[in-house]
C-alpha cells in the first residue's frame, strides 16, 4: 500500500482498531510487518480544517523511515547479520572487501566477481595531486574527522559526473572511487597531523595492509605490517561495515533523499559520526580508563557511577547500547581480538583497567540488572592504540569501514521507489500571529 492511500482502500489480515475520542470514529489502520503507516493517521480529523493526526517520536525511537535488506539487528537477542550472514562468521572468514560487496549486492561474490571488485577498488586507491595542496591548508592539529569530512566533500568537485545518480555505470564508478580513496585521504591526514610525508599507495597489497603502509611507512622500501594488527583491523573494519538505521547512516540517507551527489552524501555521514554520541564512543573509553589510573582505583570509581557522584557523576563509557539488550555480539569479537593482540605486544596498565572494570561490572547486580555490558567500543580503543594511533583517529578508522555500509545503504535508497526527499513534520509551539511594530526614533 503507498503512503497515500487510506486505511480502508486495501485488504488487510491484521490491523489496529483505533476510535478517536474528539468525533467518536472509528478506524482500522492495516498492520504490515509489525508497524502502520504514519500517513494512516492523517485520516482522522476533527474538522474539515483539521490537517489530520501526526506521528509524534524525537530521535526516531519507535519510527520506522524505509525498508532495508542489508543489516539485521535483534537487539534482545545480541544478533547482528549482514544480508542474513552472522557477523561471527563474517568476521572469521570473510575479508573487508568481500564484505562490502556483500552489502551492496545482497550475495558473496563469485571468485571472479571479488577479483574484479578488488582490482577496480585497487585501480582508484590513487587521488588527484591537488588533494594534497587542499589538506596542506589545514593546520597541523586540525581535528582529523574534519579534515576527512571536508576532503570527501571536496572529491565530488573532482568527479562533476559523480552527480548523474541514476546511471548505474557512474553511481559503480563513485561507489568504487570512495571505499577506494578514503583510505587514502585517511592515511594522508593521519601522516599531516605527524608532520610526515604522503605515502602513496603501494597497489600489490591488500586493502588493509595497502592502509597500514600509508600510515605507517618510512625509509623503508616496502611495508610489512604486523599479521595480529592486519587481522586486527580487518575484523574491526568488518564489525563497524554497517549498522543499520544508526545516526550517520540516517543523514547519509536524508541527504541522499536530495539527490544530492554520494560524495557529499558520505561527507553528511562523515559529519554525524563525528559526533561523541556516536563514532567517538571508543575515544570516550580511553579517557574514562585514563581518568580512572589504575586498576586499584576502579571499585571506587564503579561506587562513583552507582551514586551518581564523584566529579558531577562517574559514566560507565563502552557499557551498554542504544540497541542492544544484551551482549553486543561484536563486542565478543573484539575482546578476543584484544586477548590476541595484547598477547603479542604485552598487558599494559590500561588494559589491567579494562578487564577489572568489565570483571566488576559484570558481577555487579546493578549493571546487569540493567543490562549493562560491554560493547563494542569498549575494546576496540585499546586495540587501535597498541597500533599506535592517536586517539582522535579513532574514529577516522570507523569511518573508513562505515562507508561501504553507507554506500549500500544509500544506493538501496535511491532504487526504493517509495522514497522521497526527507522532509519531516513538526509540532509547531511558537507564538500565535502578532502584528508588527516599527522601531520608533527615540
Amino acid at each position: 500500500m503507498s503512503t497515500g492511500e487510506t486505511a480502508t482502500s486495501a485488504p488487510t489480515t491484521a490491523a489496529l482498531a483505533v476510535t478517536d475520542t474528539r468525533t467518536g470514529k472509528a478506524y482500522e489502520l492495516p498492520i504490515a510487518d509489525g508497524t502502520v503507516r504514519a500517513m494512516d493517521l492523517r485520516q482522522m480529523k476533527d474538522g474539515p480544517e483539521d490537517f489530520g493526526i501526526l506521528s509524534y517520536d524525537p530521535a526516531f525511537l519507535n519510527t520506522a523511515a524505509c525498508r532495508s535488506a542489508i543489516t539485521f539487528i535483534d537487539g534482545d537477542r545480541g544478533i547482528l547479520r549482514y544480508r542474513g550472514y552472522p557477523i561471527e562468521q563474517l568476521a572469521e572468514g570473510s575479508t573487508f572487501l568481500e564484505t562490502a560487496w556483500l552489502l551492496r549486492h545482497g550475495e558473496l561474490p563469485t571468485r571472479s566477481e571479488y577479483e574484479g571488485w578488488v582490482e577496480d577498488i585497487t585501480y582508484h586507491t590513487y587521488v588527484h595531486e591537488n588533494i594534497k595542496s587542499y589538506l596542506q591548508g589545514f593546520r597541523y592539529d586540525a581535528h582529523p574527522m574534519s579534515m576527512l569530512c571536508s576532503t570527501v566533500a571536496a572529491l565530488s568537485s573532482f568527479y562533476p559526473n559523480s552527480k548523474n545518480i541514476h546511471d548505474p555505470e557512474e553511481r559503480n564508478l563513485s561507489i568504487i572511487r570512495l571505499i577506494a580513496k578514503v583510505p587514502t585521504l585517511a592515511a594522508f591526514i593521519y601522516r599531516h597531523i605527524k608532520g610526515l610525508p604522503f605515502v602513496y599507495p603501494q597497489n600489490d597489497l591488500s586493502y588493509v595492509e595497502n592502509f597500514l603502509s600509508m600510515v605507517a611507512r618510512m625509509s623503508e622500501p616496502r611495508y610489512e605490517s604486523r599479521p595480529v594488527f592486519t587481522r586486527a583491523t580487518e575484523v574491526l573494519f568488518i564489525l563497524h561495515a554497517d549498522h543499520e538505521q544508526n545516526c550517520s547512516t540516517t543523514a547519509v540517507r536524508t541527504v541522499g533523499s536530495s539527490h544530492a551527489d554520494p560524495f557529499s552524501a558520505v561527507a553528511a555521514g562523515i559529519a554525524a559520526l563525528y559526533g561523541p554520541l556516536h563514532g567517538g564512543a571508543n575515544e570516550a573509553v580511553l579517557r574514562m580508563i585514563e581518568q580512572i589510573g589504575h586498576p586499584k582505583n576502579v571499585p571506587e570509581f564503579i561506587e562513583g557511577v552507582k551514586s551518581g557522584k564523584g566529579g558531577g557523576g562517574q559514566r560507565l563509557m563502552g557499557f551498554g547500547h542504544r540497541v542492544y539488550k544484551s551482549y553486543d555480539p561484536r563486542a565478543r569479537i573484539v575482546k578476543q581480538l584484544a586477548d590476541d593482540v595484547f598477547k603479542e605486544v604485552g598487558m599494559d596498565k590500561d588494559l589491567e583497567i579494562a578487564l577489572e572494570l568489565e570483571r566488576i561490572a559484570l558481577s555487579d547486580d546493578y549493571f546487569t540488572s540493567r543490562k549493562l555490558y560491554p560493547n563494542v567500543d569498549f575494546y576496540t580503543g585499546l586495540i587501535y592504540r597498541s597500533m599506535k594511533f592517536p586517539t582522535d583517529f579513532f574514529t577516522v578508522l570507523f569511518a573508513i569501514a562505515r562507508t561501504a555500509g553507507w554506500l549500500a545503504q544509500w544506493e538501496e535508497m535511491l532504487q526504493d521507489k517509495e522514497q522521497k526527499i526527507a522532509r519531516p513534520r513538526q509540532i509547531y509551539v511558537g507564538r500565535d500571529e502578532r502584528p508588527y511594530k516599527a522601531l520608533r526614533n527615540a
